[in-house]
């Protein structure tokens, strides 16, 4: 049976987006050792380029998918290969539930391509414009719900860790590697569609003359899973040993209070202006009065304690004058 030979460009590919996601974790590690300021990897330019790595893995996913399984699905490879990914996820989900039980991977990269590659087998055989227009139609939901008309898709009924994994949690639980079916579906399904078109009109061929010869990133690209699996321990251990070496600079508590609380308090829905004003306010207040350290220690209750609500208090009072 007739399957387009394994394309070099295409291992290359994703060998670049490996080499891209060892860069992002890498700042990750720096930023968990305090060498870079808490949030470095999960805001701005650092949170585009991590979900555009996301993209891209998932992307390749539905690339292949059609590659391997076209015209026919071959079950055993097929098998295996989830079976692997699986057993992987497992292994990330259990490892860092040891080391991060509060922020523990319950639904990562990895996690999303099983699924994914799942439900990805019911569109290889439909026309490519079809899985095209659903993965469309997943983006322009979300987008909906997140900048024009919230509650569309997501609801609080999906915040538990249970079924949050599906994507339509309104406050899922903290990861360190959060990568829910929906809407990352969709990057897949483009994947298959761009897929299932070049195949149809000879672009597989013409991709074939684009890169003859393996390089590094080739070879990469073509054991993804045991580099994924590898980079992160190496990385981190390289970090450690800097750590013995020079040592990063001590936080400052005040700053990591003041980013704490003003993202609680951005999170309530409050403007955030009001939160800033608010949390130096406290911030002042709380060591003016020998209240921090204790409370900074776990010594004090803030929530109870008649000092810290006395001075939450007259915070807000001050912030929502200004």
């Amino acid at each position: 049976m007739f399957r387009t030979p394994r394309i070099p460009l295409i291992d290359t590919l994703r060998g670049i987006a490996l080499v891209a996601m060892a860069s992002y974790h890498f700042t990750w590690d720096l930023e968990f050792f305090g060498y870079l300021e808490p949030g470095t990897a999960t805001e701005g330019g650092w949170k585009i380029y991590a979900r555009l790595i996301a993209s891209s893995f998932l992307f390749l996913v539905g690339v292949s998918l059609v590659l391997a399984h076209r015209p026919a699905i071959r079950w055993k490879p097929y098998v295996r290969r989830l079976g692997m990914v699986a057993a992987a996820a497992a292994v990330i989900s259990v490892g860092t539930y040891v080391a991060l039980p509060q922020e523990w991977i319950f639904f990562g990269i990895l996690h999303a391509i099983v699924v994914s590659s799942l439900i990805a087998l019911l569109f290889l055989p439909l026309p490519p414009l079809v899985t095209a227009g659903t993965a469309i139609a997943i983006l322009v939901a979300f987008i909906i719900d997140g900048w024009v008309m919230p509650g569309v898709v997501r609801s609080a009924l999906f915040d538990s860790r249970l079924i949050a994994w599906i994507g339509l949690a309104e406050t899922p639980p903290r990861s360190n590697d959060f990568v829910p079916l929906f809407p990352w579906l969709s990057a897949v399904l483009a994947g298959v569609a761009v897929a299932g078109l070049l195949r149809r009109h000879g672009g597989f061929a013409r991709l074939q003359t684009w890169q003859r010869k393996e390089n590094i990133l080739t070879r990469a690209g073509q054991h993804s899973l045991a580099f994924y699996l590898v980079h992160q321990p190496v990385l981190i251990g390289i970090v450690y040993l800097a750590t013995l070496v020079a040592p990063p600079p001590a936080p400052d508590p005040i700053a990591g209070y003041n980013r704490s609380c003003q993202a609680t308090c951005t999170a309530g829905g409050n403007d955030a202006g009001l939160c800033q004003r608010f949390c130096a306010c406290t911030a002042d207040r709380l060591v003016a009065q020998s209240l921090f350290q204790p409370m900074q220690k776990g010594e004090i209750n803030p929530s109870k304690d008649q000092r810290v609500l006395d001075i939450a208090g007259q915070c807000t009072a001050i912030s929502m004058e200004n």
